[in-house]
This record gives structure tokens, sequence and C-alpha cells, in this order.
């Protein structure tokens, strides 16, 4: 089955990307793997501590993964596969397309003013060509009908 792999996070543009692959998924009959990153956290000397930031940025995360697993549900009637992963996002993407060879295309949303973002950035520049699968990267600026209108 042809999967999507979409890249979510708190901004605006993650929410466009998701849309824009849901409507792919349900017109080439595949689906969705929504993944959520968690940046590790840089060493704190109370080890206390810093297990409970990276606590709760899990549990943030994965509060992410269940709500746009809810948007897309109520959406498209799509079930996604939900992961959240810990580490360095470029290297978990790429293990994750190596690991399933199911999934036809990264979706990554840019910003619709500014940086494009740091994973955008990334695959549209250092390893632009190093993909095994193509990379889809949606205007963050698109609205509904836009997103419609071209997935």
């Amino acid at each position: 089955m042809r999967t999507y792999l979409v890249v979510v996070d708190e901004s605006p543009e993650s929410a466009v990307a998701l849309r824009f692959a849901a409507r792919r998924a349900v017109k080439t009959n595949g689906g969705v793997e929504v993944l959520a990153l968690v940046e590790p956290q840089e060493f704190a000397p109370w080890g206390g501590v810093q297990a409970t930031i990276e606590e709760e940025a899990t549990e943030r995360a994965e509060a992410l993964v269940q709500a746009a697993a809810g948007t897309l549900i109520a959406e498209s009637g799509l079930q996604p596969h939900l992961t959240v992963r810990t580490g360095d996002g470029p290297r978990i993407v790429r293990e994750m397309i190596a690991a399933n060879p199911d999934i036809a295309a990264l979706v990554l949303g840019a910003a619709a003013t500014g940086s494009p973002g740091p994973l955008v950035t990334h695959f549209a520049g250092t390893d632009a060509g190093a993909l095994p699968v193509p990379l889809m990267i949606i205007p963050g600026s698109l609205n509904r009908e836009g997103i419609d209108r071209l997935s």
C-alpha cells in the first residue's frame, strides 16, 4: 500500500502537510504514517530533572500524533499509523523510510514566511538527491481550498 510519511509538530504548516497527505492517500487508496519527533535533551547534571523534561516532551509528542490521528479519521476516514521517536530528525526519517518499503513519499510543510523549517531545509538541501522516495514540500500558506485543489 502506498504510504505517505508526514512529520508533524505544533506548527501550522504541519497541519497543511497532514491534510495534503491524507487527501493524496484517499485518492491513491493509500495510507498515512504520522511521525512526531522528540528532540534529545542536553545532558543535565540532575538526572531526575532531565528525565522529567524528556518524559514531558514525549507526552507532548504523543498527544500531537493522537490529535493528528483524530483529524485524519474525522476528515478522511483514514486510520494512520502513529510513531513518536526521539533523536536526530533527518536520521529518524531516513531510518523509517528504509524500514518501510510502502512509504511512497515524504510530505513536509514549509513555513509560510521565513525559514521553511529544519527538515525542509535539510531534505531540500543537503539530502535533496539522496532520498529513495519523492519529497513533497507543501507551502504553509495554502488554505483548505488550495490544499484540496492541489491534492
